[in-house]
Protein backbone atom coordinates (compact mmCIF):
# COMPACT_ATOMS: atom_id res chain seq x y z
CA UNK A 1 0.00 0.00 0.00
CA UNK A 2 1.28 3.34 -1.11
CA UNK A 3 -0.07 6.19 1.41
CA UNK A 4 0.03 9.82 -0.50
CA UNK A 5 -0.79 13.03 1.46
CA UNK A 6 -2.51 16.41 0.46
CA UNK A 7 -3.17 19.47 2.01
CA UNK A 8 -5.95 20.93 0.33
CA UNK A 9 -6.85 24.45 1.48
CA UNK A 10 -10.76 24.73 2.24
CA UNK A 11 -13.90 23.24 0.66
CA UNK A 12 -14.79 22.96 -2.85
CA UNK A 13 -13.83 19.94 -5.14
CA UNK A 14 -12.27 17.84 -2.61
CA UNK A 15 -14.71 14.78 -3.62
CA UNK A 16 -12.50 14.54 -7.10
CA UNK A 17 -9.64 12.96 -4.64
CA UNK A 18 -11.92 9.79 -3.25
CA UNK A 19 -12.94 10.25 -7.29
CA UNK A 20 -9.35 9.36 -8.71
CA UNK A 21 -8.45 6.80 -5.43
CA UNK A 22 -11.28 5.03 -6.93
CA UNK A 23 -10.47 4.93 -10.76
CA UNK A 24 -6.27 4.49 -10.09
CA UNK A 25 -7.96 0.70 -8.95
CA UNK A 26 -4.56 -0.35 -7.47
CA UNK A 27 -2.93 -0.08 -4.10
CA UNK A 28 -3.08 3.49 -3.65
CA UNK A 29 -4.97 5.29 -0.41
CA UNK A 30 -5.15 8.80 -0.73
CA UNK A 31 -5.10 10.95 2.18
CA UNK A 32 -6.55 14.45 2.27
CA UNK A 33 -6.08 17.13 5.04
CA UNK A 34 -7.42 20.48 4.75
CA UNK A 35 -5.61 24.01 5.72
CA UNK A 36 -6.95 27.21 6.31
CA UNK A 37 -8.13 28.99 3.21
CA UNK A 38 -8.71 32.26 4.63
CA UNK A 39 -10.90 34.51 2.52
CA UNK A 40 -12.37 32.89 -0.38
CA UNK A 41 -11.20 34.98 -3.11
CA UNK A 42 -9.32 34.82 -6.41
CA UNK A 43 -7.32 38.04 -5.35
CA UNK A 44 -3.31 37.71 -5.99
CA UNK A 45 -2.27 39.35 -2.04
CA UNK A 46 -4.95 36.95 -0.31
CA UNK A 47 -3.53 34.00 -2.40
CA UNK A 48 -0.21 34.64 -1.27
CA UNK A 49 -1.24 33.97 2.49
CA UNK A 50 -3.15 30.47 1.65
CA UNK A 51 0.51 28.42 1.38
CA UNK A 52 1.88 30.62 4.09
CA UNK A 53 4.49 27.79 5.74
CA UNK A 54 2.62 27.95 9.41
CA UNK A 55 -1.12 27.25 7.28
CA UNK A 56 0.63 23.98 5.98
CA UNK A 57 2.43 23.26 9.21
CA UNK A 58 -0.72 22.21 10.57
CA UNK A 59 -1.66 19.72 8.64
CA UNK A 60 1.36 17.78 8.48
CA UNK A 61 0.94 15.90 11.78
CA UNK A 62 -2.55 14.40 10.66
CA UNK A 63 -0.87 13.14 7.60
CA UNK A 64 2.50 11.70 9.16
CA UNK A 65 0.04 9.83 11.66
CA UNK A 66 -1.78 8.34 8.41
CA UNK A 67 1.39 6.99 7.02
CA UNK A 68 1.91 8.90 4.19
CA UNK A 69 4.84 8.93 1.96
CA UNK A 70 4.97 11.90 0.23
CA UNK A 71 2.71 15.53 0.26
CA UNK A 72 2.06 18.07 -1.83
CA UNK A 73 0.73 20.71 -1.71
CA UNK A 74 -2.57 21.04 -3.71
CA UNK A 75 -3.10 24.40 -4.75
CA UNK A 76 -2.09 25.70 -8.36
CA UNK A 77 -2.52 29.55 -7.33
CA UNK A 78 -1.40 29.48 -3.66
CA UNK A 79 1.95 27.89 -5.40
CA UNK A 80 2.63 29.75 -8.50
CA UNK A 81 1.88 33.60 -7.01
CA UNK A 82 4.96 33.37 -5.17
CA UNK A 83 7.04 33.15 -8.51
CA UNK A 84 9.30 30.01 -9.74
CA UNK A 85 11.98 31.08 -6.76
CA UNK A 86 9.51 31.54 -4.10
CA UNK A 87 7.38 28.30 -4.78
CA UNK A 88 10.46 26.67 -4.71
CA UNK A 89 11.20 27.80 -1.58
CA UNK A 90 7.82 26.80 -0.46
CA UNK A 91 8.27 23.16 -1.24
CA UNK A 92 11.47 22.72 0.48
CA UNK A 93 9.65 24.33 4.03
CA UNK A 94 7.00 21.66 3.27
CA UNK A 95 9.79 18.89 2.89
CA UNK A 96 11.62 19.60 5.81
CA UNK A 97 8.65 20.56 7.81
CA UNK A 98 6.78 16.88 6.64
CA UNK A 99 10.30 14.94 6.66
CA UNK A 100 9.07 13.16 3.51
CA UNK A 101 9.25 14.03 -0.54
CA UNK A 102 7.15 17.10 -1.46
CA UNK A 103 5.90 19.37 -4.00
CA UNK A 104 3.22 21.33 -5.14
CA UNK A 105 0.34 21.62 -7.93
CA UNK A 106 2.18 24.18 -9.42
CA UNK A 107 5.38 22.10 -9.97
CA UNK A 108 3.05 18.99 -10.81
CA UNK A 109 1.80 20.91 -13.95
CA UNK A 110 5.19 21.57 -15.22
CA UNK A 111 6.21 18.04 -14.52
CA UNK A 112 3.07 16.71 -16.21
CA UNK A 113 3.37 18.84 -18.90
CA UNK A 114 7.15 17.27 -20.02
CA UNK A 115 5.80 14.00 -19.14
CA UNK A 116 2.85 14.26 -21.85
CA UNK A 117 5.33 15.38 -24.45
CA UNK A 118 3.76 18.96 -24.66
CA UNK A 119 6.55 21.48 -25.14
CA UNK A 120 3.42 23.75 -26.22
CA UNK A 121 0.25 24.44 -23.86
CA UNK A 122 -2.63 26.51 -23.39
CA UNK A 123 -4.14 27.72 -20.25
CA UNK A 124 -7.68 27.78 -19.31
CA UNK A 125 -7.93 29.27 -16.04
CA UNK A 126 -10.56 29.14 -13.41
CA UNK A 127 -9.31 32.55 -11.98
CA UNK A 128 -9.63 36.40 -13.27
CA UNK A 129 -7.34 37.26 -16.28
CA UNK A 130 -4.58 38.41 -14.04
CA UNK A 131 -4.19 35.91 -11.75
CA UNK A 132 -4.13 33.37 -14.86
CA UNK A 133 -1.13 35.81 -16.51
CA UNK A 134 0.67 34.71 -13.34
CA UNK A 135 0.17 31.22 -13.98
CA UNK A 136 1.31 31.29 -17.65
CA UNK A 137 4.75 33.01 -16.52
CA UNK A 138 5.42 30.41 -13.87
CA UNK A 139 5.10 27.58 -16.45
CA UNK A 140 7.48 29.86 -19.16
CA UNK A 141 9.97 29.75 -16.14
CA UNK A 142 9.47 26.07 -16.16
CA UNK A 143 10.48 26.21 -19.63
CA UNK A 144 7.38 25.56 -21.35
CA UNK A 145 5.47 27.54 -24.36
CA UNK A 146 2.49 28.97 -23.42
CA UNK A 147 0.32 29.36 -26.68
CA UNK A 148 -3.17 30.86 -25.24
CA UNK A 149 -4.38 32.43 -21.95
CA UNK A 150 -8.26 32.30 -21.35
CA UNK A 151 -9.18 33.56 -17.33
CA UNK A 152 -12.57 31.72 -16.32
CA UNK A 153 -13.19 35.02 -14.03
CA UNK A 154 -14.27 33.06 -10.97
CA UNK A 155 -14.15 35.29 -7.71
CA UNK A 156 -13.25 32.76 -5.66
CA UNK A 157 -13.12 28.67 -4.86
CA UNK A 158 -16.51 28.24 -3.86
CA UNK A 159 -17.65 29.70 -7.53
CA UNK A 160 -15.42 27.59 -9.22
CA UNK A 161 -16.11 24.99 -7.33
CA UNK A 162 -19.74 25.09 -8.36
CA UNK A 163 -18.79 24.74 -12.41
CA UNK A 164 -20.25 21.91 -14.35
CA UNK A 165 -18.93 19.99 -16.87
CA UNK A 166 -20.48 22.36 -19.46
CA UNK A 167 -18.71 25.21 -17.79
CA UNK A 168 -15.40 23.53 -17.84
CA UNK A 169 -16.10 22.01 -21.57
CA UNK A 170 -16.48 25.77 -22.88
CA UNK A 171 -13.52 26.96 -21.14
CA UNK A 172 -11.08 24.30 -22.36
CA UNK A 173 -12.32 25.09 -26.01
CA UNK A 174 -12.15 29.00 -25.39
CA UNK A 175 -8.64 28.09 -24.26
CA UNK A 176 -7.37 25.64 -27.20
CA UNK A 177 -5.02 26.71 -29.34
CA UNK A 178 -4.16 24.96 -32.75
CA UNK A 179 -0.54 24.96 -32.09
CA UNK A 180 -0.82 23.88 -28.34
CA UNK A 181 0.10 20.05 -27.45
CA UNK A 182 -1.88 19.70 -24.63
CA UNK A 183 -4.77 22.28 -22.86
CA UNK A 184 -4.01 23.22 -18.96
CA UNK A 185 -6.74 23.67 -16.61
CA UNK A 186 -5.24 24.89 -13.02
CA UNK A 187 -7.58 25.24 -9.83
CA UNK A 188 -8.28 22.68 -7.71
CA UNK A 189 -10.91 23.95 -6.74
CA UNK A 190 -12.18 22.74 -9.89
CA UNK A 191 -14.31 19.45 -10.63
CA UNK A 192 -12.71 17.54 -13.42
CA UNK A 193 -11.96 14.15 -12.11
CA UNK A 194 -15.12 12.83 -13.95
CA UNK A 195 -14.89 14.55 -17.44
CA UNK A 196 -10.98 13.94 -18.33
CA UNK A 197 -11.95 11.34 -20.87
CA UNK A 198 -14.82 13.61 -22.20
CA UNK A 199 -12.41 16.74 -22.14
CA UNK A 200 -9.75 14.82 -24.32
CA UNK A 201 -12.07 13.66 -26.97
CA UNK A 202 -13.99 16.83 -27.63
CA UNK A 203 -9.84 18.68 -27.15
CA UNK A 204 -8.16 16.06 -29.13
CA UNK A 205 -5.12 16.43 -27.28
CA UNK A 206 -4.11 16.07 -23.43
CA UNK A 207 -5.81 17.78 -20.86
CA UNK A 208 -4.49 18.32 -17.15
CA UNK A 209 -6.43 19.31 -14.54
CA UNK A 210 -5.47 20.50 -11.06
CA UNK A 211 -6.04 17.47 -8.93
CA UNK A 212 -5.51 14.74 -11.92
CA UNK A 213 -1.77 16.16 -11.68
CA UNK A 214 -1.66 16.65 -8.06
CA UNK A 215 -2.30 12.87 -7.89
CA UNK A 216 -0.21 12.62 -10.35
CA UNK A 217 2.67 14.00 -8.98
CA UNK A 218 2.62 12.70 -5.42
CA UNK A 219 2.59 9.18 -7.50
CA UNK A 220 5.63 10.65 -8.87
CA UNK A 221 7.32 11.53 -5.68
CA UNK A 222 6.69 7.50 -4.76
CA UNK A 223 8.03 6.34 -7.94
CA UNK A 224 5.13 4.98 -8.18
CA UNK A 225 3.06 4.73 -12.10
CA UNK A 226 -0.50 3.58 -12.26
CA UNK A 227 -1.92 3.08 -15.47
CA UNK A 228 -5.56 4.47 -15.24
CA UNK A 229 -7.11 5.72 -18.06
CA UNK A 230 -10.35 7.31 -17.19
CA UNK A 231 -7.97 9.73 -15.79
CA UNK A 232 -6.77 10.43 -19.17
CA UNK A 233 -3.56 10.47 -21.51
CA UNK A 234 -0.89 11.61 -18.16
CA UNK A 235 -2.13 8.31 -17.01
CA UNK A 236 -1.32 5.70 -20.06
CA UNK A 237 1.79 7.27 -21.15
CA UNK A 238 5.95 6.36 -20.42
CA UNK A 239 8.32 6.90 -18.80
CA UNK A 240 8.27 8.36 -15.51
CA UNK A 241 9.83 12.39 -15.73
CA UNK A 242 12.95 12.40 -15.20
CA UNK A 243 14.06 16.13 -13.05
Amino acid sequence: MTALGFLYPGHSAEDDYPRIEQLLGSDIRVDLVHTDAGEDTHRIDALRGIGAPERLAKGIEQLRLAGAEAVVWACTSGGFVHGWDGAQEQVRTLAVTAGMPASSTSFAFVHAAREVGAARVAVAAVYPQDVSALFADFLRAGGLEVTGVRGGGAAGAAEAGAWGEAEVLALARAADTPDAQAVLLPGTALHTAAWLPALEDALGKPVLTANQVTVWEALRLTDRRVHAPGLGALFVREPTVQV
